[in-house]
């Protein structure tokens, strides 16, 4: 595959899923992150029900950057090796990614409903009731699951980038 026909695989992939809500807090600058999340996956056939799969995302940074931490790492993402190479093509292109470590945790799936909309409906309620402004809807079609988790937790390190540079001013990191 040559890099035009990947970089069109990977837009179908990311445009395939959507996060239907998102946390609105900043990733720690060092340290952990996590971002808990609610993962849709729309049945393949009609009239099958939709999977709802609880979990949370964990994102580290390194406190000291040293040449082992240097490469984005991968825990419990992908089934299949294709992900794996689109997760190092996306993010191996951008320093902000280069030192992270993404470990993926999620409980049993269990089938809710033929209704997306529904449940999308009623985790937002759920959530508002219990304050929750951190954990994420996710949807996706069903193998593309690691494409929702991966958009997600990228977006959270893009959206978070500016806090975390503030902070490293604040502490005097990037005086030079």
């Amino acid at each position: 595959m040559n890099y035009g026909d990947f970089e069109s695989h990977l837009h179908r992939l990311w445009s395939s899923v959507r996060i239907e809500r998102s946390s609105s807090f900043s990733l720690f600058t060092f340290g952990e992150s996590t971002l808990p999340y609610r993962l849709l996956l729309e049945p393949e056939n009609r009239g099958d029900l939709v999977s709802l799969t609880r979990g949370t995302v964990r994102i580290t940074r390194p406190a000291i950057i040293t040449p082992g931490n240097a490469a984005p790492e991968f825990r419990n993402f992908f089934e299949a090796a294709e992900g794996e190479g689109v997760a190092q093509f996306l993010l191996s292109r951008s320093a902000g990614f280069s030192n992270l470590k993404f470990e993926n945790a999620s409980g049993t799936s269990r089938y809710v409903s033929d209704s997306v909309e529904e449940i999308v409906s009623k985790l937002n309620r759920e959530l508002e009731l219990e304050e929750d402004r951190e954990t994420g809807i996710l949807i996706a079609p069903s193998e593309l699951g690691w494409v929702a988790l991966m958009r997600y937790a990228a977006e959270r390190v893009m959206r978070s980038a500016p806090d975390n540079i503030q902070e490293l001013r604040e502490r005097g990191f990037l005086d030079f």
